[in-house]
């Protein structure tokens, strides 16, 4: 995929879908050493009790047997985040990302609504109000940051029909559809590197070729491992819209914002072999935006999302059904992590909200409006109007301090 330098230039807002999983951009464009922020929504509820699992707390498996991996140390067992949490294996960038500092988990978070709709959960979380609005707060976000560097509104740019809720507003936004069509199959692509991996000549030659087209390294390895291994490769949606994210941000005139989702957390039944898939994708996704990122990772800030968690008990078809406190992650070079944030509210029966789901102690609009004012430096006045109602105060201590 080609993006040319007045195309970037011009871009406010951009969306590009491809399969469950979307892209979409915005920002004004800048300097090498301008911040990013990408936001990652996680759509259909993501059961964060699997995800970054309590297993130090002694009432989790009286509700979920079945559903508890073996503790860190173990065969199969959760990734160890310091003796109280485990990080689903699945999420093995993450948690290499948490050892770094990089990856800060905040668990019993949840949105200022109280609904279990989908639809209508995912339409408050986007909307960052009390009731439905047609823009998003992302996009009322860029609005101020752009009147903050006295910058006016730019043209916008849509890769494909759509743009979140989450970047609608005032920005113009137009359209752009990549010429996927004409391209070869991207199995031809496979077979080429593979077939050249150990060429001297033609084997940099292809890769440094792909590379120009927006392949990661990481790609073109799984290409390799594929070949020697007989197994077929191709990089998921998400992957791939991550991968061309990164590019994206990490050009010195491109935008600065970007917003991308993934399907497939609604895990009713059978979770415990359903939700490793979404989590992998979620995982490679992340890999991949760091690597195309490069040197601009030092300054990003990645936000993830899901409108409500899950039931702390497990349903009878293996599975759980729509809760209200879960986890959202932050991840970055610009992220303070290593620990997991959040208060813990128990899971005895008389701690638990409405008899059945996770309490919910930190409000999400809090932590986005913590890397909104620390890490973007939003005018702290302008936060009423990207989150409309009552005060958000910013959450604390969630950036690293430069």
């Amino acid at each position: 995929m080609m993006i040319h330098r007045r195309t970037a230039l011009l871009g406010l807002a951009a969306s590009w879908t491809l399969g469950r999983s979307s892209l979409a951009f915005a920002g004004s464009p800048g300097g090498p050493d301008d911040p990013r922020f990408v936001v990652i929504i996680l759509r259909g509820a993501l059961d964060g009790l699997s995800a970054v699992t309590p297993y130090g707390d002694a009432d989790l498996r009286t509700h979920r047997r079945d559903l508890v991996l073996p503790e860190p140390g173990q065969e199969g067992g959760l990734l160890d985040l310091g003796g109280f949490y485990g990080l689903h294996p699945s999420l093995q960038t993450l948690h290499s990302l948490y050892g770094e500092g990089q990856m800060l988990p905040i668990h019993a978070v949840a949105g200022h609504y109280r609904s279990r709709s989908h639809f209508e959960a995912q339409d408050y979380l986007e909307s960052g109000a009390d009731n439905r609005l047609s823009s998003g707060w992302l996009n009322r976000a860029v609005s101020a940051l752009q009147g903050k560097a006295n910058r006016p509104d730019g043209y916008g740019l849509a890769m494909g029909l759509t743009v979140p809720l989450l970047l609608r507003g005032s920005a113009k936004v137009g359209s752009y559809a990549p010429a996927g069509s004409q391209h070869p199959d991207e199995d031809l692509y496979n077979q080429i590197v593979a077939l050249n991996a150990s060429d001297p000549i033609t084997g940099p030659a292809f890769r440094n070729g792909l590379k120009a087209r927006g392949f990661s390294d990481a790609t073109m390895t799984g290409m390799k491992n594929a070949f020697e291994t007989g197994k077929p490769y191709k990089p998921d949606a998400f992957t791939q819209l991550s991968a061309a994210a990164g590019q994206m941000l990490a050009t010195p005139h491109g935008p600065r914002i970007a917003a991308l989702e993934i399907g497939g957390w609604d895990t009713h039944a059978a979770q415990l072999g359903r939700l490793g898939n979404p989590l992998t994708q979620l995982d490679r996704g992340i890999g991949a935006l760091r690597q195309s990122l490069g040197y601009s990772w030092k300054r990003t800030v990645v936000l993830a999302l899901t409108e409500f968690g899950r039931t702390v008990r497990m349903n009878g078809t293996g599975g759980t059904d729509h809760g209200t406190g879960t986890v959202t992650f932050l991840a970055g070079g610009a992220v303070a992590g290593g620990k997991v944030g959040g208060t813990w509210p128990g899971l005895r029966p008389n701690q638990l909200f409405e008899n059945r789901d996770l309490a919910p102690t930190t409000d999400l609009r809090a932590v986005a409006t913590g890397v909104l004012c620390d890490h973007l430096h939003m005018p702290p006045q302008a936060i009423g109007t990207v989150f409309p109602g009552p005060k958000t105060d910013a959450q604390k201590g969630l950036i690293v301090s430069t």
